[in-house]
């Protein structure tokens, strides 16, 4: 099944100044926008409480937070759970025993859960509590150390693998991407200020195994026609590459985006984050597989006698006449 032309000749590298100036800028961008507004840390991250709500009759969310405002409990975070009878609330409740929380830091989770129920029940009496959480700080400060470690490994790894099975200037054009795709989809979430929690730094680590599938088919096909063509250029070689797995790249990407979709509109609030992260992180990747890679490649001087297989000299034969 083919999209595009297997044999077409759509010069992508003739675009390499712009694409990769966009790249660089995004990357650049996000960078910044990580360093200024930072990221949403959902409590994963950062511990609170965490409780979700159960209505009788359905409830507005700004309901739900003016109810809370006015009982004391200021920059509660209020959200729909997927309906219009369930929300979640999540709020950092302050060091003072009167908000159930102790000098020393403990969290009296009981005392925090039915202060909430009360203040909301006292303005709508069908509000009845479904469930409650609490996650430490020192943990969610953990979590977010190893999930950055993690993130290196991986690029790491993956960049090792390709030195060894391909050549190394095709390991620095993986992890080159592979850092562009997971800056720029982290920096979308800087930007829309969406919560970051475990999901979502799950699904940045799926994102980078994603998009190095799509950047491998382009590799194989660069080092197969490189061996198949007796006299062609580089840059020839890499646009033809390019060209004969666009059709096996876009449909990838439509099918995977297709499947982010549906879990997004149809499987609950708890995978929105995963989605949305893979939605964003298909796009980045596709388009990072097609106008990115191949550009660093040429630049860093990939040529034919780079991936020829390599023979052992013998001694027995130069000695021959």
């Amino acid at each position: 099944m083919e999209i595009f032309n297997h044999n077409a000749n759509v010069n992508f590298l003739g675009m390499r100044k712009f694409s990769v100036g966009i790249a660089i800028l995004l990357m650049v961008a996000s960078i910044a926008l990580i360093a200024v507004k930072s990221l949403n840390y959902g409590l994963d991250f950062t511990g609170g409480v965490s409780l979700v709500m159960d209505y009788d009759q359905p409830v507005q969310v700004g309901d739900v937070r003016d109810a809370l405002e006015k009982g004391g409990m200021e920059h509660a975070v209020v959200q729909s759970m997927g309906g219009t009878k369930e929300v979640s609330i999540r709020l950092q409740p302050k060091d003072d025993p009167q908000s159930g929380v102790a000098n020393g830091g403990k969290v009296n989770l009981d005392k925090i859960a039915d202060d909430v129920t009360k203040t909301l029940q006292a303005a709508r009496p069908d509000a009845k509590l479904k469930s409650r959480d609490y996650v430490g700080s020192a943990v969610g400060e953990e979590l977010r150390s190893d999930g950055i470690v993690a993130a290196i490994v991986v690029m790491l790894g993956i960049g090792l693998y390709l030195g060894i099975r391909f050549e190394w200037r095709f390991a620095v054009a993986a992890i080159a991407t592979e850092a562009h795709d997971a800056l720029v989809t982290v920096g979308i979430f800087a930007l829309t200020q969406r919560e970051f929690d475990l999901t979502v730094l799950a699904s940045v680590l799926a994102v980078i195994g994603y998009s190095i599938n799509d950047k491998v088919v382009v590799f194989d096909r660069v080092r197969e026609l490189f061996r198949l063509a007796r006299k062609a250029e580089p840059e020839e070689i890499l646009n033809r590459s390019i060209n004969n797995t666009l059709s096996r790249t876009i449909i990838t990407a439509l099918f995977t985006g297709i499947t982010m979709a549906a879990l997004y509109f149809f499987g609950g609030p708890a995978v929105h984050g995963f989605a949305i992260t893979m939605l964003i992180g298909i796009l980045v990747g596709t388009l990072s597989s097609i106008f990115v890679a191949s550009p660093i490649l040429l630049w860093l001087g990939v040529s034919k006698q780079d991936l020829m297989p390599k023979t052992k000299e013998n001694p027995e034969l130069a000695r021959r006449p």
